[in-house]
């Protein structure tokens, strides 16, 4: 990861802070607050501002006075009961906003994610610092066979050197055509004084999807946890969930009981149709059941029968 000195000095002011406050706050977020997490080979992320926690849910769900109950357990009971049942506003009084480093083609795919307010580095106005992202061995794949949008068997030896190769030098090779096209260097020195540079809104077009930007990502806590339930699970691109994995501590530093149910009924549960429901009621009883007879697809039936661990029972 790197930072530039200005970066650097903004996080040890901001660090450096000594605010009061009647608002509630979050005592372990607070220890990471402005830090720049590492994520990836030159990404990070970093909590910027927050509001509410755990009892702002509460306080939200009974429209009542105060910081909540006394009793944390019944708070817990609380929150547990709005995640079980998807009562989902009381969720929304919470908000955070990140600040992110992140490679463009990631920053495309988070972006799908209508339900943040996003201010994104502009390359109209500013050079994009010379950094690309470079997977490292272990995660540089084949196309996988069975999944459209996944990856397969890992690439080793030549192969995977040459495909390193490619990216990087690729990446260089436009970066380098994109800074004479500018006639200015990413440090702001100029290249030639008698020529005229391209515009930086058009110049900006020529470089590659590993290339790094920023924004800074603000949303609530529904919608925050809606991301992660998806960016977090192991299907997801393992690029952006290196950064939702980030994002999960900062949840549990956040709103640790709301963390719990949600790893609980979120991220550790799982979702069964009515006839999903039949399926497992008859295999509980020692009755069997077969696909034919159940209603569900071939896909439907063997997730169902991942999520019960049903693994004989696969088709």
């Amino acid at each position: 990861m790197k930072l530039t000195k200005e970066q650097s000095q903004e996080i040890k002011d901001q660090q450096s802070q000594q605010n009061k406050t009647k608002r509630v706050t979050a005592p372990e977020l607070e220890k990471i607050l402005y830090e720049a997490i590492s994520v990836l080979d030159h990404g990070f992320i970093r909590v910027v501002d927050y509001m509410g926690d755990d009892t702002s849910i509460v306080q939200a769900a009974r429209v009542s006075y105060g910081k909540g109950t006394k009793k944390v357990s019944t708070d817990s009971g609380l929150i547990k009961y709005l995640m079980r049942h998807w009562h989902s506003t009381p969720f929304e009084m919470c908000e955070i906003k990140y600040h992110v480093k992140l490679p463009i083609f990631i920053a495309r795919q988070w972006i799908r994610h209508r339900t943040a307010n996003v201010n994104e580095y502009s390359a109209r106005y500013s050079i994009l610092d010379k950094e690309f992202y470079l997977p490292a061995s272990e995660h540089l794949a084949a196309q996988s066979q069975i999944n459209r949008q996944g990856r397969g068997d890992v690439l080793k030896g030549e192969q995977a050197k040459k495909v390193l190769d490619l990216l990087k030098n690729d990446a260089e090779r436009t970066y380098d055509n994109y800074e004479e096209m500018l006639n200015e260097r990413y440090d702001g020195t100029v290249i030639d004084e008698k020529k005229i540079g391209l515009a930086r809104e058009l110049a900006r077009m020529n470089l590659t999807l590993n290339t790094y930007t920023q924004w800074y990502w603000k949303t609530d806590l529904l919608n925050l946890m809606n991301f992660l339930r998806l960016r977090a699970d192991y299907h997801a691109q393992y690029e952006i969930r290196a950064y939702a994995d980030v994002m999960l501590d900062t949840l549990k530093k956040w709103v640790p009981i709301t963390y719990e149910a949600f790893m609980d009924y979120r991220v550790g549960g799982t979702e069964v149709s009515s006839k999903g429901k039949a399926v497992i009621q008859k295999l509980i009883k020692g009755e069997n059941v077969s696909v034919e007879k159940s209603g569900l697809s071939k896909r439907e039936w063997n997730e169902l029968m991942e999520a019960f661990d049903f693994k004989d029972k696969l088709i």
